[in-house]
């Protein structure tokens, strides 16, 4: 999958850029890409019939080909596919890849119908998140249970809502364009051909918001700390983030239950 968002509706981290792509280099190869290089790049990747994309004005674009993802389980030595998704509804759409392990119980807690698939559910609890918010954030993504990676784009509003799973069974990366659009994608080449040095791995367990930039959903009241990247050639990439476990969030979270708010009284 694809997704592109102008860098005026989405703000990631500052740490994204890298200093070597923004140095003057006579050498193409080493820049960061225009978004419609960076599309023209992701279709010739996967030329066949499955694969299409939408555009949003200079807002956003979105691509997506049906292709399986085959992972491997070490602990277990399997290897699993997959599958990638697509969904839009009221003006919500959503890239979705991997699977959700308790997909029923999810459908039935959002009184969805019996045939409604991961995308479709992602799109109705952001919409719960967006009209109704009676759990926070971090809450909602922590209930889904399972391998996924998924990114929402609400063009009505025009906000990004993206978030990876926390046990690395899905892979994603997002990086800077040329023009300073962020480029979400499992496809690393890419992203890499799209962004130069200026792109890392999404950290595991994590949510970037438009609105709010990127929390980790396991351990929101920690803050992520950037750790720079060095390339192969020791150049300085993107940074990878992390959770800071000396560092703190200071803000008393919104949690859904009574129950939720004695646990946290409990740790405080």
């Amino acid at each position: 999958m694809l997704a592109i968002f102008h860098k005026a509706f989405a703000h990631p981290p500052e740490e994204l850029k890298s200093p070597s792509s923004l140095q003057n280099n006579n050498n193409n190869d080493d820049k960061p890409k225009l978004p419609e290089e960076t599309l023209k790049q992701f279709l010739s990747s996967h030329p066949n019939n499955s694969t299409f994309y939408m555009t949003f004005g200079d807002a956003a674009v979105l691509a997506y080909h049906n292709h399986p993802i085959t992972t491997t389980n070490s602990f277990l030595n399997h290897n699993y596919k997959y599958q990638r998704l697509f969904c839009g509804y009221d003006d919500i759409y959503c890239l979705f890849m991997g699977s959700l392990d308790n997909l029923c119980a999810q459908i039935k807690q959002y009184g969805l119908s019996r045939n409604a698939n991961e995308a479709m559910l992602v799109i109705e609890a952001y919409r719960t998140l967006r009209d109704r918010c009676p759990y926070p954030a971090d809450q909602v993504v922590k209930d889904l249970d399972g391998s996924f990676a998924f990114v929402v784009y609400d063009s009505k509003v025009g906000t990004v809502f993206t978030a990876l799973g926390s046990d690395g069974g899905v892979k994603l990366y997002w990086g800077i364009a040329g023009d300073g659009s962020v480029v979400i994608s499992d496809d690393l080449q890419v992203i890499k051909g799209g962004c130069a040095k200026s792109f890392a791995p999404f950290p595991t367990g994590c949510i970037f918001r438009s609105e709010s930039g990127l929390v980790s959903f396991e351990h929101p009241m920690n803050k992520l700390r950037a750790m720079p990247r060095v390339d192969s050639e020791g150049v300085l990439c993107g940074a990878n983030f992390k959770v800071d476990p000396y560092s703190r969030v200071n803000s008393i979270p919104r949690v859904g239950s009574e129950a939720n708010w004695n646990d946290w009284n409990s740790q405080h």
